[in-house]
């Protein structure tokens, strides 16, 4: 009998790992309806309330979630925000903080030199103009420091490979499940699959959602991801973000933008946290629709965001 519970309770435990529950608001959070109501209005509005089709992989809905920081306790709404998506580069972002959160503890340094190994060096363009540095390359020595700002700022995924391989996806898995975001596991690093370690060649393709990408940004906020100094990194380094032709592209003049972006194929997606002085807030977006598609609803989406939490906070027009 002992024999057949036992079978049935590891039944159990993988089924909640290939079908994660519902994410749950956390309670230092409060859910506002008027808010929900609104961006609900809103993607409505902007005809991404929709049900999209993202070829191979089926019917998809977007993902959002914002947070208003100005409020106490802070209040939280959303459309489809516990709704697991494919993130692109967005998880990058789940990659640096364990990274950091090893820093941390002493096992290496921000100085610590890695060298770059095939098939890691995957990234053979710059997006970025403006950005001089070299794509990486088999055999090139470089600083975790330097691989990190890679990873964020341009999205490389040469530098996320690297550091996906110095964390180790368990203990990166580690860290997400210690926070209750249980769903949004790095399974995956950004290369073919038929050059992937073992054991991850046929694994699932790594999801998250609106609501653990938006909790994440707010414990960054609150300076209590891992700790103060882990947290004020993050900041920093999503402070870099090379990528503004998303949510940024709709915000006014002098208003400070920590994110991280990422797009793919049918995806387009941008989480951030949005600071102008006075209004104060997060915001997670998972849009899956092409970019040349997305960047104009990501124009209006976050202009018509802004001016509302802007009016919320009682300070009337944002200047748009």
């Amino acid at each position: 009998m002992k024999r057949i519970m036992g079978g049935f309770l590891v039944l159990i435990f993988l089924c909640s790992c290939l079908y994660p529950q519902t994410p749950a608001i956390p309670s230092y959070l409060k859910h506002d309806d008027q808010l929900s109501s609104q961006l609900s209005t809103i993607t409505w509005y902007l005809d991404l309330d929709e049900d999209f089709d993202v070829g191979d992989d089926g019917i998809e809905q977007i993902s959002l979630a914002v947070i208003d920081l100005t409020q106490d306790p802070p209040r939280i709404g959303g459309v489809n925000m516990d709704n697991f998506i494919y993130p692109a580069s967005v998880y990058k972002i789940y990659v640096a903080a364990e990274v950091l959160n090893q820093i941390s503890q002493g096992l290496y340094s921000p100085d610590s030199l890695m060298v770059v190994k095939s098939p890691n060096d995957v990234q053979r363009s710059v997006a970025f103009e403006s950005d001089k540095r070299p794509v990486l390359k088999d055999g090139d020595t470089v600083s975790v420091a330097y691989l990190l700002d890679l990873m964020i700022s341009r999205s490389d995924n040469s530098a996320a490979n690297c550091l996906i391989d110095l964390a180790g996806r368990e203990n990166i898995n580690k860290l997400l499940h210690e926070y209750g975001w249980q769903g949004s596991e790095v399974t995956r690093k950004f290369l073919s699959r038929k050059y992937e370690d073992p054991g991850y060649e046929d694994i699932r393709g790594t999801e998250t959602c609106a609501l653990h990408a938006a909790d994440f940004l707010y414990l960054i906020h609150a300076r209590k991801l891992v700790n103060p100094w882990v947290s004020m990194q993050m900041e920093s380094f999503l402070s870099r973000q090379l990528d503004r032709s998303k949510f940024y592209s709709g915000l006014p003049p002098n208003t400070m933008y920590y994110n991280k972006t990422g797009w793919f194929s049918y995806w387009t997606h941008d989480v951030g946290i949005v600071d102008n002085g006075t209004v104060r807030y997060i915001v997670a977006c998972f849009i899956p629709i092409r970019q040349e598609q997305a960047l104009a609803k990501y124009a209006e989406l976050s202009g018509i965001i802004h001016d509302f939490l802007y009016r919320k906070s009682g300070c009337g027009k944002s200047g748009h």
